[in-house]
Order: structure tokens, then sequence, then C-alpha cells
């Protein structure tokens, strides 16, 4: 699965085209709501772990782990919701909740930074520690299903690309600038459905 292919341009392997794939599979169902989004993101984050690993993206390798556990918590709380009986609606963040989500963005940025440049080899421990950090309160706030998840990604992912593009990892590069617009739409369809 590591072999080098060519695939619109881009040089890839089989391992990245396949999470490639898995993932835009996972934020369309997310879009829509549809809970089966969070298997497709189990099994697209443990592949996408490799191929971080192998790009030592390391901060972006323990993400995926990280998302595979929130994946299985998001799963049940879209299922179950918190009381295990009522299914999660949209719902946009306090003043106070989105407070203290910066202050969780930037506390976990400064931690990873610390832990990346202290027991890695990453050449760039900034960018991707602001964005582990960016993508832990995205997922958790999409696990929650707060409005203000998409506005997070829209965010981390246009970061995302250049990062990428600097790693040479194209593919994912160009995942990343398919996943901004689809942010977007995410933004615009919850926006609705918390107005109902």
């Amino acid at each position: 699965m590591s072999e080098t292919l060519t695939i619109w341009g881009f040089s890839t392997s089989w391992l990245e085209l396949v999470s490639f794939l898995l993932s835009v599979i996972t934020v369309a169902l997310t879009i829509r709501q549809i809970h089966w989004g969070w298997l497709f993101s189990i099994v697209s984050s443990g592949l996408y772990a490799a191929v971080f690993f192998d790009a030592k993206l390391y901060g972006d390798m323990g993400l995926q782990f990280v998302f595979i556990l929130v994946s299985m918590w998001g799963w049940w709380q879209w299922w179950r919701g918190i009381d295990g009986e009522t299914p999660l609606h949209v719902a946009r963040l306090t003043w106070q909740h989105k407070i203290t989500s910066v202050f969780f963005w930037l506390l976990s940025f400064a931690a990873l930074v610390w832990f990346l440049k202290t027991f890695t080899d990453t050449d760039v421990p900034y960018a991707d520690g602001f964005l582990t950090a960016g993508s832990l309160l995205g997922q958790f706030l999409l696990s929650r299903k707060k409005l203000e998840n998409w506005i997070v990604w829209i965010i981390v992912d246009i970061l995302y690309v250049g990062l990428y593009v600097f790693k040479n990892l194209q593919l994912t590069a160009l995942l990343y600038a398919v996943f901004v617009v689809m942010a977007v739409m995410g933004l615009r369809s919850w926006s609705k459905a918390c107005q109902k």
C-alpha cells in the first residue's frame, strides 16, 4: 500500500488515496447528520495515522487516535444523546462556551508545541501543534452537534492545505481544500437545522 502512484497529477500512495476517499464520505454524511459517518471516520482516522507517521506529522498522527476515540463517543452522542435516550440536535455555543473553547485551543496548542519540540523530530511543531489543537476542539464540538464546529473546521482546514503542501502530501492538501468547501456547506446546512 506504500507504492507511489499518480492521480490527477498528484503523487500519492494507495493508503493516502483510500484515506482520502473515506474522509470525503465521512464529511458528506456528517453534513447530512447521518450517524453512520462516524464509522467512516474511525476507519479513515486509523489509515491516516499511518500516512501522517510516514510524513513525521506526529501531532496529526496522534490526533487520529484521539479522533477514533472521540468518533466512538460522538457516534453514541448523535444516536442516543446525553441522557442515553434522546438524539442530539444542532445547537449553538453560549458566549461562555465560546470563550472556553478559544482558551482550550490556545492551552492545547502550547502543550502540544512543548511536547512536539521536546519528544519528536518534527520540523513543524508550531503548525502541527496549532492545527492539532484546533482539530481536537472541532471534533469535540462536532460530537456535541454544536454549529460552531464548522467555523473551527473552516479555519483549520484552510491552514492544513498549506501544511500538507509543505509536507508534500498533495492529495491530502487537495482533500483539505475540499473539506473547506464541505465545511462551508455544513455550516449553511446546520444553520438552517439550528433555526428550526
